[in-house]
């Protein structure tokens, strides 16, 4: 019997590259997305993606999406409230299953775990392990496309605000910085690859600076549909 799924979803090209790893397993039967937003800007969460880029991420993919407003601040009981519910529902719906594009914090790792234990569905974990710098330079070579739209300035110039993920932007990056970003030093809006049936088209707005991080604002196409 194949894993009845439910892919963890950031807007990021992580998560693009499980959903690319759990689309080729034919051990899955992926039944869609599901990704926490800021319900005060109508972002996601941290990534700071408009929400009208998020749901052409998923036509893209073909995936359903689900979407999960979480109020701005929100404390972490009020997260995992929330997060709890949601998980209570997609068992009832029949999933087995939530897949996270975590690549190697264990504390991370382990919060998710937690958060399943008393519950029926399983946690899987497509991408953990593998080297972030063989990985980054796999995802570049394979067609992926993203931009970065979120950086932290403590730790990385804000003129990489914007920037396309691509070789020219790995050799640009401070040796301290993981390649995929994977300790928060910069976050990203995958736009085209092997996961998805087209490309999404975004442009560049503006650079915004706000809660002590640098945002891209990126901007979707508009669509007669």
């Amino acid at each position: 019997m194949k894993k009845k799924t439910l892919l963890s979803w950031s807007s990021g090209k992580d998560s693009a590259w499980a959903l690319y790893l759990l689309q080729n397993d034919p051990d899955i039967d992926l039944r869609g997305l599901f990704c926490t937003i800021n319900e005060v800007f109508d972002r996601v969460a941290m990534h700071a993606v408009r929400v009208e880029l998020l749901k052409q991420q998923a036509k893209a993919a073909n995936q359903p999406i689900q979407i999960i407003n979480i109020p701005y601040p929100c404390s972490n009981d009020d997260y995992e409230e929330i997060l709890g519910n949601f998980v209570k529902k997609a068992k009832e719906d029949g999933i087995e299953y939530m897949a996270f594009g975590d690549l190697f914090l264990e504390d991370v790792r382990q919060y998710r775990i937690r958060n399943l234990a008393n519950t029926s569905i399983k946690p899987l974990f497509p991408v953990w392990g593998i080297p972030t710098d063989k990985l980054s330079k796999e995802m570049v070579a394979s067609g992926l496309k993203a931009r970065i739209s979120c950086i932290d300035p403590k730790v990385l110039s804000p003129d990489f605000a914007g920037r396309e993920y691509n070789q020219e932007f790995l050799n640009d990056l401070p040796a301290s910085i993981d390649p995929c970003g994977e300790k928060g030093e910069f976050h990203s809006f995958c736009f085209a690859g092997p996961m998805f049936e087209k490309e999404v088209e975004v442009s560049l707005g503006e650079i915004v600076n706000r809660d002590g991080f640098v945002f891209a604002d990126l901007l979707a196409k508009k669509t007669n549909n």
